[in-house]
C-alpha cells in the first residue's frame, strides 16, 4: 500500500459520483460491513457525515482485516486533514478533503511520525515483533 493515502478535490469526486460508476458501492456508515457482499466491488465510499464521526474508520479496518478488501477505500463527507494519518492507518487508500481544506497542507501530516509501535490495517505486526524477526 502506499506511504499516503490519495487525495481527491470535492468537486472531483462529486463529478465521479454524478456518472454512474460499475463496481462501486458507497456505504451509510451505520451499515454493518460483516454482511455486505462484496462480489464485482472494486471501490466503496466509507462516509464520516460529521469529522466526530469516526465509525467509517472502523468500517474500513473490517473491510480491510476481515473481509480482506484489496480494493480502493475512499474517505468522504466531513474529512479533515488532521484525520489523513489515522485513515490510512485503518485501510483507507484515497480521501476526498471537506472543500475548505488545503490538499498541499497533507502531506505534513505523513511526515509527523516514521513509523508506529502497534499494528494496523497496513502493516499488521507490531514494531517489536518486527524487530524481533530481523
Amino acid at each position: 500500500m502506499d506511504l499516503h493515502l490519495k487525495l481527491i478535490a470535492a468537486a472531483d469526486h462529486e463529478a465521479q459520483a454524478a456518472a454512474a460508476t460499475p463496481g462501486v458501492l458507497a456505504l451509510a456508515n451505520h451499515i454493518d460491513v460483516a454482511g455486505v457482499s462484496l462480489e464485482g466491488v472494486e471501490r466503496i465510499d466509507l462516509h464520516f457525515p460529521n469529522f466526530a464521526d469516526g465509525r467509517a474508520f472502523s468500517q474500513a479496518f473490517q473491510l480491510r482485516r476481515r473481509r480482506g478488501f484489496a480494493g480502493e477505500i475512499r474517505a468522504t463527507g466531513d474529512v479533515l486533514i488532521d484525520q489523513l494519518v489515522q485513515m490510512q492507518r485503518t485501510g483507507f487508500t484515497t480521501a476526498v478533503l471537506r472543500a475548505d481544506q488545503n490538499p498541499s497542507h497533507a502531506a505534513r501530516q505523513f511526515a509527523r511520525f516514521e513509523r508506529y509501535y502497534q499494528g494496523d490495517a497496513v502493516t499488521r505486526a507490531p514494531r517489536f515483533q518486527e524487530a524481533a524477526a530481523t
